[in-house]
């Protein structure tokens, strides 16, 4: 049974997110439809991409991922298809897909499939259900495509490293209001071998000096760091939210200082 999962800033309000799902079943009634989330900001590639980024991989090889984000067909940004880690990936080419892996993917075709109409206002149920479904039967790329040779980049930025210091930068927070760095793991260990250390946020006027194992390795109401399950270091309130008490945006510099 072949697995279609859906990632969209289509919102569950409205009639759309159901209009996609028929248009699926209506050619494949055996689908198997999974919901990554439809509660992405209104065009926001970063917060699509870290979503998808840390939960495809979870899909049996073969899964099918229609990403409805900033999904409108212009010259510059065309609807392709992406064969990458065993995955195909089907959306706009507006740089998603550099967020979402690391390395080049192994084929990419730019869609050309003949549509029903010449008025398409919703590409992610009349362009990106077709193409899910041609593959999902069974059928290849290069059908419904034409060789599509080099993705659209998107710059993202990267936590650095100088001195004694890492410095990074809130990229997500979770509906629990925990804190999401892009200072990884890999990073902190490497750099920071076992010293030492105070990670400050808000300006400084903050600072954790040890990495917990868990939530529950403070009190209740105490802020913590840890390594989330994405492979970056995180901040925290064991049962509360990092990003209310401490007015934590997007963005916001997060600095790490090693002590010899």
């Amino acid at each position: 049974m072949a697995i279609i999962t859906l990632t969209s800033d289509l919102g569950l309000q409205d009639y759309y997110v159901a209009s996609v799902k028929g248009a699926i079943l209506k050619e494949l009634p055996d689908a198997n439809i999974i919901d990554i989330s439809h509660e992405i900001p209104p065009f926001d590639l970063q917060k699509s991409a870290f979503v998808i980024r840390n939960s495809y991989l979870d899909f049996p090889e073969g899964t099918i991922h229609i990403i409805g984000i900033n999904s409108d067909f212009d010259l510059e940004h065309p609807h392709v298809v992406v064969y990458a880690n065993g995955h195909y990936f089907i959306g706009a080419d507006n740089g998603i897909f550099s967020l979402i892996t690391d390395t080049p993917p192994e084929k990419a075709v730019e869609l050309t499939i003949s549509q029903d109409t010449d008025n398409i206002t919703f590409p992610t149920k009349d362009v990106f259900v077709k193409a899910a479904c041609h593959i999902a039967r069974g059928g290849t790329m290069e059908i419904i495509g034409k060789p599509y040779p080099k993705l659209s980049e998107k710059a993202v930025f990267r936590a650095v490293s100088e001195n004694n210091l890492i410095k990074g930068m809130v990229i997500y927070i979770d509906h629990y209001g925990n804190v999401v760095t892009n200072i990884t793991i890999r990073m902190f260990k490497e750099f920071g071998k076992n010293r030492p250390f105070k990670l400050f946020f808000r300006g400084g006027e903050y600072d954790i000096d040890e990495i917990s194992k868990s939530y529950n390795s403070v009190v209740e109401g105490e802020k913590l760091a840890l390594f989330s399950s994405t492979g970056n270091i995180e901040i925290a309130i064991n049962k509360g939210s990092a990003k209310e008490l401490f007015n934590i945006k997007i963005g916001d510099i997060i600095r790490i200082e090693f002590y010899d």
